[in-house]
């Protein structure tokens, strides 16, 4: 039998590194983080244990990087969704978009992504991941196509807001709804409440104010 090819081992390292990041999701999901053992995540990636620790140095760094390709992956679907936004408004509703897909994870994965939230304020901090860096790609391309001329000051801005939004849903025993949180995102960025996937027709307490920059004029 002839050795596999560089092409066809690079695939195959590919393919169990892409399993092991989606049984880390399931299983947190499931059992939470504690209870998750990176030896149960090999046993549902179907992968030997070694190989947990030759692709990430930890669960915590292993987990991040889980949940920040989850986060690409529903951010890419939600900005290819039919009908594709064209015309003038296409900016402003691919950057709507980017903001319901990821608000809208804190309300469906809410195990899931309280979890990712606390192990960033831990001490290892915020991992700098491939998965991190797409994430990061298609918010800055979003802000981009939404009209951004400085995309290393408002990329920040828009991550710190997003992260700040789905704290605040996601906080136990003093959580905001999601509605009033994504009409304050919508009315920084003067965004029409219907653009996105709007959670109803109306926003909480009537039309939207006034984006933050109007105001100021």
């Amino acid at each position: 039998m002839s050795p596999r090819s560089a092409a066809v081992n690079e695939e195959l390292r590919r393919r169990s590194r892409e399993r092991l990041l989606e049984a880390t999701v399931a299983l947190v999901d499931e059992h939470g983080y504690e209870a998750t053992t990176l030896g149960s995540i090999a046993d549902r990636a179907g992968t030997a244990r070694g190989l947990v620790s030759y692709y990430f140095p930890g669960k915590r760094q292993l987990l991040q990087s889980a949940v920040h390709r989850l986060m690409h992956r529903t951010l890419s679907e939600a900005l290819s969704r039919e009908p594709l936004p064209q015309g003038p408004d296409r900016g402003r509703e691919r950057l709507a978009r980017a903001i319901d897909a990821i608000l809208g994870l804190a309300r469906d994965r809410p195990v899931l992504m309280r979890t990712h939230m606390a192990g960033i304020l831990q001490q290892e901090g915020f991992v700098r991941c491939d998965e991190q860096q797409r994430l990061a790609g298609l918010l800055r391309q979003a802000l981009q196509d939404y009209g951004s001329t400085d995309l290393d000051a408002d990329y920040p801005m828009l991550r710190a807001l997003l992260m700040g939004a789905v704290v605040a849903v996601l906080l136990p025993g003093a959580a905001m709804p999601l509605p009033a949180l994504r009409a304050e995102l919508f009315a920084r960025y003067g965004l029409d409440w219907q653009l996105g996937d709007p959670p109803g027709e109306e926003p909480p307490g009537g039309p939207p104010r006034l984006p933050f920059a109007a105001q100021r004029t």
